[in-house]
């Protein structure tokens, strides 16, 4: 592959940051009653490429269960949503499930309170890293990596983001919060938890934002708190992740 391709097949196509540009007047996303085609989990394989079988085996021994079963529950949300409403989305199936399975590494034990970076940077590198080291390609390991460090910048509003970024933060949004939760069928939702269930996910992840706020309060993470919070202040984003209604009966 040239250049120009690598970009395209990587992941690295730019796209507006802002979902609600990206989503103006969309033929199939916007309005009262959004397309939700009729997916199911047993719809969306999950890659299981050799590179794919040791970053995962290396993801489940990190995380805990959760988090473990949110990352794949991102992949199947963030899969759909493109096939129904950006279907000329061109990207590697790979690199996404790859983003998706290390997104959340830097909140590891091993990682979180081992290091002053934000988690979102600590897993970003810790990403780029572990790609590396079991073969994969560099412009892979960087947009995966590209993709980490920015999958919580959800209040940017100007400029683009890559392809595989906005998918990332899409779907962990639709996930942790509910938000766009109507672009996907109930079914698929419904199913997804089945096959990785929740397990308390909501109470999980809040707990995990409070501990990073706490060990680190210029964390990026603060960024959804409001200016000069500090701690014993309650948490914006842990209180809308425990106020997930979309998800609470699957929690």
């Amino acid at each position: 592959m040239d250049d120009a391709q690598k970009i395209v097949f990587y992941g690295f196509s730019p796209v507006p940051r802002d979902p609600d540009v990206l989503f103006k007047d969309h033929p199939t996303a916007s309005g009262a009653t959004p397309k939700q085609d009729l997916f199911e989990f047993k719809d969306i394989p999950l890659p299981d490429s050799p590179l794919v079988q040791k970053v995962k085996e290396f993801a489940k021994a990190k995380l805990n269960e959760q988090t473990f079963n949110h990352s794949n529950r991102v992949y199947i949300y963030g899969t759909a949503l493109v096939k129904t409403h950006f279907p000329e989305w061109t990207y590697d199936a790979e690199t996404y499930y790859l983003s998706c399975l290390l997104h959340d590494i830097g909140t590891a034990d091993a990682f979180l309170a081992t290091t002053k970076m934000s988690f979102e940077f600590k897993g970003a590198i810790v990403a780029r890293e572990v790609i590396l080291t079991q073969g994969g390609a560099e412009d892979q390991a960087d947009s995966v990596c590209e993709a980490i460090v920015r999958h919580q910048d959800i209040f940017v509003k100007g400029g683009n983001i890559t392809l595989i970024g906005q998918i990332l933060q899409l779907a962990t949004i639709l996930d942790n919060v509910g938000i766009r939760a109507n672009l996907i069928h109930p079914n698929l939702i419904a199913t997804t938890c089945t096959a990785f269930p929740r397990k308390g996910w909501s109470q999980c992840f809040a707990r995990t934002i409070e501990k990073e706020l706490a060990l680190k309060p210029w964390c990026h993470t603060s960024t959804f708190e409001r200016p000069n919070w500090v701690e014993g202040v309650p948490s914006n984003f842990a209180t809308d992740v425990r106020g997930n209604s979309v998800m609470e009966k699957y929690d």
